[in-house]
């Protein structure tokens, strides 16, 4: 029987799968202390996908509600994530601003950290990591796993050599976007890897689109996994990762050992579905299983993302032929990883293709950038014909010859008009227009309004006047529905 650790994915990859990344401070900050008290080895935290996101919709300074998070849970290591060359952008960031991204979130409060990227620019990853040792951080170096006939064992075992190949690797972590991995592949795959990775814990993530992702936890202890990644149960299943209350129920009945206080499950649980409900996420989902999900491997959140591109061309109706679209795409683009950017750009590119009706006609800049191997160099060739229509774009030919800038620190302080390296962060994440609008909205709120105010008794109080069981709210950016309970 073995010793298992839990790292809580409930406000990064919970929130990031259900809401969309839309988590405020206010409505995480009740339990956050709950969650310190809890036993997680670590908390996951953050990312630069979500500063975006509460910048540009929730009107939210990312700075300050860190702050304030990290603060509240200090007697357990908060992570925060990064891909090796473009967590500032959606495209290729140059070097010094990401070396600058790693120290920012160390200042404000981030002791460990998982660093990945999908083409596995390792000497990248290691450079992140040394960054991260200057403030005696944990970092994770990880293993993006897909399916297809290019990504072997041996080739796992490889980036696993490769990765703990460096001092300042701590854990590799095996993380599975799509939750296709099974017992049959764990049980040559993870041998391969463990027997490369120099004593180092392994750590799992398998998001459970497929539903069969608690399983595979399982059938992954006996083959050397020690660190589980899971989520309170209303942030949980479906397209985020198992609950913990099931894992450690499970690993119970199988005899192993933990050191969560389940005694704290519950008042978090109770927590979160309600601010969930209240704000009109998703919260206690499932998934079944379905065959086409292997094919494509699309993350949860971009399947969202696909619906809306899809409702915008009032093409709702062909979400299956996108799906379908996928799995070509991704094939002959060289079967690049299913997670960011890839997964957004063979997605994206899929779309396209059923929407305009001609496949390739219109490419964009950053599939271009792929096939100019600016993000590092593809798992496998690119199909000859659809390499040829990709360099036969309009913008080709202007992309092929500007390959990514490696500006200065000091550089892009002059650039963006800054000595601030907290300022300078945001200003290179998001336009200057939606910097203006979050400061004017003023400080991070650390309560979430509409679990209990005036204005919303009066909401209630209206919606019982006029019988009616639903009220909309709109406003300039806003918008929130409300449902009476029956």
């Amino acid at each position: 029987m073995a010793h298992i650790e839990f790292l809580d994915e409930t406000m990064r990859d919970g929130q990031q799968s259900l809401w969309g990344m839309r988590m405020q401070a206010g409505m995480a900050l009740p339990v956050a202390p709950l969650l310190d008290r809890t036993g997680f080895r670590t908390i996951d935290l953050t990312g630069s996908s979500m500063f975006e996101v509460l910048i540009k919709y929730c009107r939210e300074n990312p700075w300050e509600g860190l702050d304030l998070l990290t603060q509240a849970m200090p007697r357990t290591r908060i992570r925060g994530g990064m891909r090796s060359n473009a967590s500032v952008t959606f495209s290729v960031t140059p070097d010094a601003l990401m070396d600058a991204w790693m120290r920012q979130l160390n200042v404000h409060g981030c002791r460990s950290f998982w660093i990945y990227d999908v083409l596995f620019n390792i000497d990248k990853m290691h450079r992140l990591a040394k960054v991260a040792k200057e403030f005696g951080s944990e970092v994770a170096g990880a293993i993006m796993f897909t399916l297809s006939p290019v990504h072997s064992d041996a080739y796992y075992a490889d980036k696993a050599d490769k990765l703990s190949a460096s001092p300042d690797i701590d854990t590799l972590l095996l993380y599975d976007t799509a939750g296709v991995l099974e017992k049959e592949r764990m049980q040559t795959l993870l041998p391969a890897i463990v027997a490369k990775a120099r004593g180092k814990p392994i750590e799992f993530h398998s998001n459970n689109l497929l539903g069969q992702s608690a399983k595979a936890y399982l059938d992954a202890l006996p083959l050397g996994v020690s660190i589980l990644h899971t989520a309170s149960r209303p942030m949980a299943n479906g397209p985020s990762v198992p609950s913990t209350e099931i894992m450690v129920r499970n690993i119970e009945l199988l005899g192993h050992s933990h050191n969560l206080d389940k005694r704290l499950f519950a008042p978090v649980a109770e927590h979160f579905e309600k601010v969930g409900k209240a704000a009109g996420f998703l919260v206690n989902q499932h998934a079944e299983y379905d065959v086409l999900s292997i094919q494509h491997q699309i993350p949860g959140g971009m399947v969202g993302t696909m619906k809306a591109q899809l409702v915008q061309h009032g093409m709702s109706d062909r979400l299956e032929d996108v799906l379908a679209e996928t799995a070509v795409v991704r094939r002959e683009l060289g079967y690049p990883g299913m997670a960011t950017p890839f997964s957004q750009l063979v997605g994206t590119l899929a779309v396209l293709n059923i929407v305009t009706g001609k496949r390739y006609s219109v490419i964009p800049d950053e599939v271009i950038q792929y096939a100019c191997k600016h993000y590092g160099e593809t798992v496998a060739p690119i199909d000859p014909d659809v390499l040829d229509k990709i360099m036969s774009a309009p913008r080709a030919k202007e992309i092929a010859a500007n390959p990514p800038e490696q500006p200065t620190l000091a550089e892009l302080h002059k650039r963006y008009g800054t000595d601030n390296d907290d300022e300078l962060i945001l200003r290179a994440l998001v336009p200057e227009p939606d910097l203006q609008k979050m400061w004017a909205a003023g400080a991070v709120k650390t309560t979430y309004p509409y679990l209990s105010s005036p204005e919303l008794d009066q909401v209630h109080r209206l919606m019982k006047l006029a019988n009616s069981p639903v009220v909309q709210i709109m406003a300039e950016d806003f918008s929130l529905s409300l449902r009476r309970k029956s």
